[in-house]
């Protein structure tokens, strides 16, 4: 199967992740040294005393966690144009949060970060056609039900900067694997605006459906409750339902938590019995995808360095044990040792579960739920 899928394709995309999650202290190692290569390269990197660092728990004392209201005042300066102030290299676009939790947060996009992201994103939909032995899968279309990619502009530094909503902007960018192609494109999807009123998301809808209803549509990738929220659209707007129309096999699905324990039986009921293939992925990255059956992420221990905070101590994530759960920092090309906000359970071997933000009714809701179902785990 590996030769069907192309053994430059494998080693490129799937086998650094594999490897990585068999031996997750050697691939954080080595992400570990090459991100202090990039923080060395800035203002705020130099400032911490990047230079001095040679492991771990360096590390973590030369650079406390942080937050994005912590690096707000460096990402005004690299909107301004110095981006060497947090940045190791410029960058080439910005997107946008979809605001869910507060204000949305505005995130810059280097080359760097961007062909991360195509790699890990990728891996989700590669590592399914590869455990289903069927190569034949990445032919045909996915559809496209990610957010506008333009939405706001802004003059900063003397230049006007135009940015939209991060799922837009990583589809903008990584238009098709292979023979696969999002139906719409997303400059069409684009063209009707940034809107997020019912009216627009009606004419977005209309757009998708317009477009795919005679394509052989293989796969669905975008944010989850979107996806529901279309189904339903084309119930009331045009009698059916997506099983109606094609015979998806899988929906690869972000941007929220407990996607298998809350919108998984919905997909499958609306779309026909579909796989559910879960993303973790935010603005910042995409930082782990669904291995099997298993309905958890595997991390991408290659790409990100990936720690956690359990109230008593901080260690890294490879290092939870099974039924332990904390607070997820996440160093990458773009910040170091940075505080998303996130709550994940590890669930045994390289099987993790996120279950909701960082807040007191979360975390109390997860107590409950750990003190009910001590005796299974």
């Amino acid at each position: 199967m590996v030769m069907r899928l192309g053994e430059q394709i494998y080693d490129l995309y799937l086998k650094p992740w594999y490897e990585g999650l068999e031996n997750p202290a050697k691939a954080q190692e080595e992400v570990l040294r090459r991100l202090l290569e990039g923080y060395k390269r800035t203002k705020y990197g130099r400032d911490k005393g990047a230079s001095n660092v040679s492991g771990r728990e360096e590390f973590r004392e030369v650079f406390p966690k942080t937050s994005y209201q912590d690096l707000k005042p460096y990402l005004e300066r690299v909107m301004e144009g110095d981006y060497n102030i947090l940045l190791p290299e410029p960058p080439i676009t910005w997107a946008m949060t979809r605001g869910s939790t507060g204000p949305p947060k505005i995130i810059p996009l280097t080359e760097t970060h961007l062909r991360e992201v195509r790699m890990c994103g990728a891996r989700a939909l590669l590592n399914y056609a590869l455990r289903k032995r069927e190569a034949a899968l990445l032919e045909g279309g996915v559809l496209n039900l990610n957010l506008p990619s333009q939405v706001e502009r802004i003059e900063a530094g003397g230049r006007i900067i135009t940015y939209g909503y991060s799922s837009g902007t990583y589809a903008k960018v990584n238009p098709s694997l292979g023979s696969l192609s999002l139906v719409p494109r997303q400059e069409e999807i684009d063209g009707l605006g940034g809107g997020i009123t019912i009216k627009d998301w009606r004419e977005r809808f209309e757009l998708v459906y317009e477009r795919s209803k005679d394509v052989d549509i293989r796969f669905g990738i975008g944010v989850t409750p979107v996806m529901v929220s279309f189904a339903r659209y084309l119930k009331r707007r045009h009698g059916v339902y997506p099983k109606d129309l094609w015979r998806i096999e899988a929906l690869f699905c972000t941007s929220v938590a407990k996607i298998h324990q809350k919108y998984s039986p919905i997909l499958k009921a609306l779309y026909g019995g579909v796989d559910v293939v879960e993303i973790y992925s935010a603005t910042e990255g995409v930082y782990g995808q669904q291995l099997d059956d298993f309905p958890y992420i595997s991390p991408n221990y290659d790409v990100y360095y990936l720690e956690v905070e359990t109230g008593k101590e901080v260690k890294m994530l490879y290092e939870m044990r099974r039924g332990e759960w904390g607070r997820i920092i996440i160093s990458s090309t773009l910040f170091p040792r940075y505080d998303i906000g996130d709550m994940v359970e590890c669930m045994g071997k390289y099987y993790y579960r996120i279950f909701g933000r960082a807040r007191l009714r979360t975390i109390l809701e997860h107590r409950i739920y750990r003190a009910l179902t001590k005796w299974f785990i």
